[in-house]
């Protein structure tokens, strides 16, 4: 038992060491788990996201089909057509050049800088001061149109910050109403309820808006009550935080932490799914921080409508594009999921010095102009960690196996390096260096969901705007905490997520009291 146990904790350093080669920082927060046996990629099963395109016996796994009936995804080539295309088993070398731009904050925060400091980043008094005006404007016209509110009288911005600070801290209590701060239950909590009223609060929270009225013109789709506050957002991530040169584009989880969805009936699930936008980030994979955020409405009109994206991985390409349009020429490395990989947007993305790694799905994935031979899966069973790879210049395209088939597309590692993944229960399985690479900064971002979803706010308005708004929040309140944990703030007090989001809460609400509760 003592040797299984010394072998397991020599396997999990080995993971740790090459993680870290391959610019992985999992330990930054020191709230990692144990090893990477969460992620999904890792435990994937044959039956699951593992693409098995069976050769049909006509074809076999070679594809000598010039018209690639049934082998393969649309697009796919066949043999004699890859090989025209410049596709071929010789492999060469590939190098990445270096990164042309520094890592890390933007700005030197002062030691003695607070959770509110950090949060303002991100939403400075001039951004409430609009929520104030703005609100003030909504509730004017909403009495002159349908009669006067005796209750009500403008809000100021000390109220307004407060106001922010009362639903913020549905993340940190896990609270699914925001008005059980009132209540007598076991949500309640007297020793933050007694900084407003909940009459008071409910008038704030009935007449809140962003932008009051539509503009004239250059309105964004049904976004236009939220994208100056998205825009300013937005501008305020890039001024803070420079992201490492190895990025994710994804879509993060925002719903509810894992635990609660765990616990969750099917009847609260499929109420929770009526969510009507998708929200995609570009990701640094070395702390978490959300670079950039892109949010697509499914009732949308036009292109960007959800249910057009799902349906066409161009539209998803277009999403990459946009999350992508600030790092061209740093030679950035971006990782990416099957719905975004495709040969035409990674040979976009090279032209402008950005590499790719992508994980490829033949379900999923835009598959045009890849050979055919390496999308469907062959007669023969293949042994766990057997890969075969296919180039064209500096694109590889690599078929490995691990209980399933597994592709990926990439011009950010070499095709001739080897890697290793690395389970606890399994040890060690061997696979082309551009699938660790990837195994190992998906694997951050799984972990990091776990953690970002410490800030998750609770409270669900009806309206899509606001869930977007409220949404955006807890991405700020996420890369507040991190750009904490990179200052000399986190030196002088080392609060934990759970202790900054408290803090955070009872300096918005300007409680004289601002240290978190133990």
């Amino acid at each position: 038992m003592a040797e299984c146990g010394r072998k397991a904790l020599s396997l999990l350093e080995a993971a740790r060491s090459r993680y870290e080669s391959l610019q992985i920082s999992d330990d930054v927060f020191g709230e990692s788990g144990d090893d990477s046996s969460d992620n999904p990629f890792y435990s994937t099963s044959g039956d699951s996201d593992s693409d098995n395109y069976i050769a049909e016996e006509t074809g076999g796994a070679g594809g000598g089909n010039n018209g690639s009936t049934g082998a393969g995804p649309p697009g796919c080539l066949s043999r004699s057509q890859a090989e025209e295309e410049g596709w071929t088993e010789s492999l060469q070398d590939v190098t990445v050049p270096p990164y042309k731009d520094t890592y890390g904050p933007a700005q030197k925060m002062p030691a003695n800088a607070t959770a509110l400091d950090f949060f303002q980043l991100f939403v400075p008094d001039n951004c409430i001061q609009n929520m104030v005006t703005q609100t003030n404007m909504y509730a004017k016209k909403f009495q002159e149109r349908f009669g006067s509110d005796e209750g009500w009288r403008p809000v100021t911005a000390q109220e307004m910050k407060a106001f922010l600070g009362f639903v913020t801290s549905t993340s940190v209590h896990r609270c699914e109403s925001v008005l059980s701060i009132w209540s007598s239950g076991f949500f309640s909590n007297r020793s933050i309820a007694l900084k407003m009223s909940q009459a008071r609060f409910e008038k704030i929270l009935k007449y809140f808006h962003i932008v009051a009225f539509r503009p004239s013109q250059g309105s964004n789709q049904g976004l236009y009550k939220i994208q100056p506050f998205l825009d300013s957002l937005q501008q305020s991530f890039s001024c803070t935080f420079r992201p490492s040169q190895t990025q994710v584009l994804h879509e993060p989880l925002i719903d509810e932490d894992p635990v609660f969805i765990t616990t969750c009936t099917e009847r609260e699930l499929r109420k929770r799914k009526k969510r009507k936008f998708s929200l995609w980030v570009r990701q640094c994979t070395s702390t978490g921080f959300i670079c950039q955020i892109s949010v697509h409405l499914k009732e949308g009109q036009g292109t960007d409508g959800l249910a057009t994206l799902k349906n066409k991985p161009q539209l998803h390409s277009l999403v990459a594009k946009q999350l992508c349009q600030n790092i061209s020429g740093k030679n950035s490395i971006i990782f990416t999921g099957p719905s975004i990989t495709s040969l035409s947007l990674f040979t976009e993305f090279s032209k402008q010095d950005i590499f790719c790694c992508g994980l490829l799905s033949t379900r999923k994935s835009d598959c045009t102009g890849l050979p055919q031979s390496m999308l469907v899966c062959g007669s023969t069973p293949a042994q766990r960690g057997q890969s075969r790879v296919m180039m064209k210049g500096s694109m590889s395209l690599i078929s490995w196996y691990n209980k399933g088939h597994f592709r990926f597309l990439t011009n950010a590692y070499p095709p001739t390096k080897q890697g290793l993944i690395i389970k606890r229960k399994s040890g060690e399985i061997p696979c082309p260096l551009a699938v660790e690479a990837f195994a190992a900064h998906l694997s951050y971002i799984c972990k990091y969901d776990d953690k970002y979803s410490k800030y998750f706010i609770f409270h669900k308005p009806n309206k899509t705007w606001q869930q977007v708004f409220w949404l955006s929040i807890s991405i700020a309140i996420n890369n507040a905490y991190i750009l904490y944990k990179m200052s000399d703030s986190y030196t002088v007090k080392r609060y934990s997520r759970a202790q900054f989001g408290e803090r955070l809460v009872r300096e918005l609400l300007d409680l004289d009291d601002c240290s978190p509760t133990q």
